[in-house]
């Protein structure tokens, strides 16, 4: 079976399920009807769990729904975009127009702690909305209002942003990859320019602090001036995070004709295959250090959606077929590990946790993990559809 057939393959047996399986289940049981927003976790029965929720959960399902209209779903996917842009305008975002951290199940505050990392969902799903919703400027203006408060309080001398201000320590590449992602998608919906030259900045920022040098690594943590942080800290690296920034480095580096950008996403790519599966299971492990030491040899759900955006980005810049071949079978190798996290009692719900053993952790299933998958099955659609 060729490359592109497999993935094809892959491509189907996916979509199926988000079709009929995981897109009316999570509408239905994933949505509070009675209070707003989403639900943070389901059992793996579709049991509705009272958590408290986390603000980029809310945030991610926007997302999640937005993403399922533009793939042709016939569910409520406008409804529950809409309703769900209105509830996080209500209850996430404070009066600076920045985020909180965690809201109770009822909407009431719970932790206003600021998060870069929540930051940067927040502008993602703003996003997202901007190009679904009826109204677009409700999303766009929560987004210029939040970006503005990010660039007046916490932004880094140098580049990028502080993580509170007050300085606290490490700075992270984390939420960097996600305000570059969220800076991408901007563009992409018809944002002002100011959105290009952030996303700019940020792509600088990790093609000259967070990859390593000598050997390509993406770096997470680092000090006040961007360097790795000291001690083992500075030497993790996940690679999940490798084929994500590989996804994002790929589709920058066609923006803006940067090859030394497509070059890095393919190094980091890479990397993941050469050090970062577990060979039994063929899933994408957690935490590795610089020297290929395995820190973390579990596998969560999200690396394996990773893993496919960022071996179809880079077929889709691949300089021949060969070398194209190579990454969309790698890409439904992906494909098939995150099908095995599917494998659950309620179909349309999911694993989280796979352990190096290869059974998995016996928990409900979370929300946050929706995003990951949309997005993985989104690219591997485009990618079945352009490079056949």
């Amino acid at each position: 079976m060729s490359a592109h057939l497999r993935a094809t393959v892959a491509r189907d047996r996916l979509m199926v399920w988000l079709m009929n399986e995981a897109l009316p289940i999570w509408a239905s049981f994933g949505a509070d009807e009675a209070r707003g927003g989403f639900h943070e976790r389901l059992g793996l029965r579709a049991e509705i769990l009272d958590d408290r929720r986390r603000v980029r959960v809310q945030a991610r399902q926007v997302f999640t729904f937005a993403v399922a209209g533009r793939l042709g779903w016939t569910g409520p996917w406008r409804r529950r975009a809409e309703e769900g842009l209105a509830y996080f305008l209500e209850r996430c975002v404070l009066p600076d127009g920045t985020v909180r951290m965690v809201i109770e199940p009822d909407g009431t505050p719970f932790d206003d702690s600021f998060s870069l990392y929540d930051q940067a969902f927040a502008l993602f799903a703003f996003a997202a909305a901007a190009s679904v919703v009826a109204d677009r400027a409700l999303a766009e203006t929560a987004a210029l209002r939040l970006r503005g408060a990010l660039m007046e309080r916490y932004k880094h001398p140098v580049a990028g942003f502080e993580e509170d201000n007050p300085r606290t320590l490490p700075l992270k590449a984390n939420p960097h990859m996600h305000l570059f992602e969220a800076c991408l998608a901007w563009v992409e919906a018809g944002g002002d320019a100011t959105w290009g030259v952030l996303a700019d900045e940020i792509a600088d920022l990790c093609l000259t602090r967070f990859l390593d040098p000598a050997e390509g690594w993406l770096k997470e943590f680092f000090d006040g001036d961007w360097n790795p942080a000291p001690g083992d800290d500075g030497r993790i690296v996940e690679p999940g995070h490798q084929y994500e920034w590989a996804w994002l480095l790929v589709r920058w580096g066609r923006l803006r004709n940067r090859p030394d950008a497509i070059a890095a996403a393919a190094r980091l790519a890479d990397l993941g295959e050469t050090h970062g599966l577990n060979r039994a299971t063929g899933a994408a492990i957690n935490v590795l250090l610089d020297d290929g030491r395995i820190v973390d040899g579990g596998a969560r759900l999200w690396p394996q959606t990773e893993r496919i955006k960022g071996h179809v980005a880079l077929a889709a810049v691949a300089p021949d077929d060969a070398t194209r071949s190579r990454h969309l079978g790698l890409a439904a190798d992906a494909a098939d590990a995150l099908m095995l996290y599917f494998d659950v009692a309620t179909p349309g719900l999911w694993r989280d946790k796979m352990k190096p053993d290869g059974t998995f952790v016996d928990e409900p299933a979370p929300a946050s993990s929706f995003y990951h998958i949309i997005c993985a099955i989104e690219e591997l659609d485009k990618a079945v559809k352009t490079l056949g």
